[in-house]
């Protein structure tokens, strides 16, 4: 079966951009991340350019559950009628629409400043329909694959590893100027093992949530 993926690059922050990936098999689709909500036409826009419609889209997977990220996946879902996947570890930050419901607390300013910037609104805050774990495989949505638990940027954070090396990695990996763990990370040390479980693995090309993507080699070579 033929895979193809489809990035949709959109504006997020502090001129950074935000990647969703739709990844096309055949003529059936799955959505990894849906952006942030301010750019719901243009991720619709481009979900319709590539045939991606209520038939076709399996499966929505959110890679974690910061707001970027998921901030389209409950109206998706809706328009779409399929199912949101993600970690359960991340529950409380789609639910309550808290970036910081699994992370370090930050002082009162920055958690009042962030919340009002990056806080998902109560019409975009979901329950998931599935929860994905480490090793589970998407064989019955059509893309062989497996999941990784990759802690770090969030406890919740996964990757998504096709068999022929294609990693969607959420934020634990960045390439906005160059190859290099995300300069947002929690969890230092859970970063670390991350990368160092990513160097055990046959990964071709890494998927970034933020930058372009880039071959694993080349992130070996600035670690």
């Amino acid at each position: 079966m033929t895979v193809e993926i489809k990035t949709i690059t959109t504006p997020f922050a502090f001129n950074i951009d935000v990647n969703c990936y739709l990844v096309k098999i055949g003529n059936d689709c799955i959505l990894i991340d849906t952006g942030m909500p301010n750019q719901r036409s243009t991720i619709e826009t481009e979900l319709k350019k590539a045939s991606c419609q209520s038939e076709n889209l399996k499966l929505i997977i959110l890679t974690h559950g910061d707001i970027d990220h998921c901030g389209n996946a409950a109206y998706l879902r809706q328009k779409f009628g399929t199912q949101i996947a993600m970690h359960h570890a991340d529950l409380g930050m789609v639910e309550q629409g808290d970036m910081f419901w699994n992370r370090r607390k930050p002082n009162i300013f920055i958690k009042a400043i962030f919340g009002l910037l990056f806080g998902l609104d109560k019409s975009d805050r979901f329950k998931p329909d599935l929860y994905l774990k480490d090793g589970d495989n998407l064989a019955e949505y059509g893309l062989d694959a497996q999941i990784l638990n990759l802690p770090g940027h969030s406890k919740g954070s996964i990757g998504i590893l096709t068999t022929n090396g294609n990693l969607f990695c959420g934020d634990l990996l960045g390439n906005t100027d160059k190859p290099k763990l995300w300069s947002i990370i929690d969890d230092r040390s859970a970063a670390n093992a991350s990368v160092e479980k990513l160097k055990s693995l046959a990964i071709n090309t890494v998927y970034p949530g933020h930058g372009k993507p880039f071959l694993m080699e080349q992130f070996s070579h600035y670690n």
